[in-house]
């Protein structure tokens, strides 16, 4: 098989994109960011459904998220709700292989050079620090990956309900609104799984519902900001495969 075509070197790129940005998003998530630490600003030490000192705290993932909903609508509009389903399923088990791998990294016995090293002038055993890197609980890898698939199948549904009443045009509106009813969902999924069923933690639903209600604030400000970016990543498509192609391309996965 051969990319010689417009179409099939465009979802050759965009599925690329897609399972990058997806595998990377899983692996730097580990990392818990403060978004007013990072912005400069006091944190807003918000009280929610009885959970006080609520602030944005959020997973590294989220830099990637954004990137990976784009290419799930752009995927979904030029071609169709099966192959973003295929990319998701693809994807999904992509993720699961690598923790996989990963896993039997964690039980390699480790060189007697490497383990003692000093980092930015600190003495760290380096194979405490990669366990706890890549040594994610298989609680929080499962909520990770049903979140993601939940979010995607319900992201490429609502984006085609929405197309099938508005047609082809309001392309903010089936993109964005899927974006946000599939973050909603994902946004409590992941940490349902992850810190309520898990007997690690013992999270009340309250504190699930708040962390879930400002998790989801922050990615449905984010989905809004990057809706100029939707439009001019799906100009840039127009312009490579031409109008014609592009409008048959539509046509078609809006059938599909």
């Amino acid at each position: 098989m051969t990319f010689k075509s417009k179409e099939s070197r465009l979802l050759l790129i965009l599925g690329c994109f897609f399972v990058a940005n997806t595998v990377l998003a899983e692996f730097i998530g580990v990392k818990i960011f403060s978004v007013e630490g990072s912005l400069g600003i006091s944190r807003f030490n918000i009280n929610l459904l009885g959970v006080p000192n609520l602030s944005f705290n959020m997973s590294a993932g989220v830099l990637t998220w954004p990137l990976i909903f784009i290419m799930t609508d752009i995927i979904n509009e030029y071609f169709g709700l099966k192959q973003v389903r295929f990319l998701s399923v693809l994807t999904a088990l992509l993720i699961a292989y690598a923790f996989l791998i990963i896993w039997g990294a964690m039980h390699l016995q480790s060189s007697d050079f490497w383990v003692n090293q000093k980092i930015n002038g600190q003495n760290l055993n380096m194979n405490n620090a990669f366990s706890g890197i890549f040594g994610q609980g298989m609680w929080i890898i499962a909520g990770s990956i049903t979140a993601f698939l939940v979010g995607q199948f319900a992201d490429v549904l609502i984006f085609h309900q929405i197309k099938k009443i508005t047609g082809e045009k309001y392309l903010w509106l089936r993109a964005t609104g899927s974006t946000l009813a599939s973050q909603l969902i994902d946004s409590f999924v992941v940490i349902f799984i992850a810190f309520y069923l898990n007997p690690q933690y013992h999270w009340s639903w309250q504190m699930v519902a708040a962390i879930g209600l400002v998790n989801y604030a922050y990615k449905f400000l984010i989905a809004i900001l990057m809706t100029p970016l939707l439009y001019f990543v799906h100009g840039i498509i127009d312009r490579y495969l031409g109008p014609e192609l592009s409008s048959k391309m539509i046509k078609l996965a809006g059938r599909r």
